[in-house]
């Protein structure tokens, strides 16, 4: 699994690291970004939910 966050898509409302905080974390200027790209087996569920749920559609999910 390979995560991303389309910067210009994001609009910062920091669900994604309220539900993946090992995945992800907002950046000074309040945007996500992703810190663990390739996450193991035990955060790939919690990355989904991220994405799932992120109000602007602004994480991506590749499956290997």
């Amino acid at each position: 699994m390979h995560v991303t966050v389309e910067e210009d898509m994001c609009e910062g409302h920091g669900l994604c690291v309220d539900i993946a905080p090992e995945v992800f974390r907002l950046r000074d200027d309040g945007l996500a970004e992703v810190v663990l790209e390739e996450p193991d087996v035990s955060l790939e569920e919690s990355a989904k939910e991220a994405a799932r749920k992120c109000p602007a559609s602004a994480i991506a999910i590749a499956l290997s």
